[in-house]
């Protein structure tokens, strides 16, 4: 009997989801562990699980996490900024944490977005594989396409594991990135002010 597509993408499926178990089961084995001792039977199903939850960035979109701007803001054409928005993301070359916080502001020209909607951006990109770098330049990039404001600045501040717990072991070190696009990158003191907010000043 034939399958239907369902049926088939069911299938393939849980091919993929048998597959994911079995990769983590080798990689217990391969650093001396015995995934069929008790304490590691449901590891390889909370593992994938929590690859889901860390790397859901990559079924979001920001074209539609931006798509409901605001026009109506009573006139209000000056710096919209959030700032400290914490976020957890990986480094793409270890798949070790990167810890930080980000600020996100632009120069409204088409109008606004609501402040959550920052926030959903920065995770859309932080929950991937990621550089630092990469990860400030598609925040920026994403509020000029979809808002088309007047300028858009995007500085983050973060911790990297693969160089604390490895590697260089250097603690307490912090990278600290930013992107500066329009207004903010053409006019100095749009930039000043930017940074004077950006650190509470």
């Amino acid at each position: 009997m034939e399958k239907t597509p369902g049926e088939e993408a069911n299938e393939s499926a849980n091919e993929s989801a048998n597959e994911s178990l079995e990769a983590v089961k080798t990689l217990l084995l391969h650093i001396g562990e015995d995934p069929t001792r008790e304490g590691l039977l449901d590891t390889p199903k909370r593992f994938v699980k929590a690859w889901q939850e860390w790397f859901k960035g990559y079924k979001e979109h920001p074209e539609e996490i931006l798509s409901t701007v605001f026009s109506d803001v009573g006139g209000y054409d000056e710096i919209v900024m959030l700032r400290q928005i914490p976020f957890e993301s990986y480094c793409e070359h270890h798949v070790a944490p990167i810890i930080g916080h980000a600020t996100i502001a632009y120069l409204p020209s088409q109008g606004v977005v609501g402040i959550s909607k920052l926030a959903r951006l920065l995770d859309c990109y932080a929950k991937r594989l990621q550089v630092q770098e990469k990860l400030t330049a598609q925040i920026a990039d994403a509020v000029v396409k979809y808002l088309k404001p007047q300028g858009v600045a995007v500085i983050i501040t973060a911790t990297h594991h693969c160089m604390t717990t490895r590697g260089v072991h250097k603690h307490r070190s912090e990278m600290i990135t930013s992107e500066m696009r329009g207004a903010f990158r053409e006019d100095a003191s749009a930039r000043a002010e930017i940074m004077a907010l950006h650190l509470g000043k």
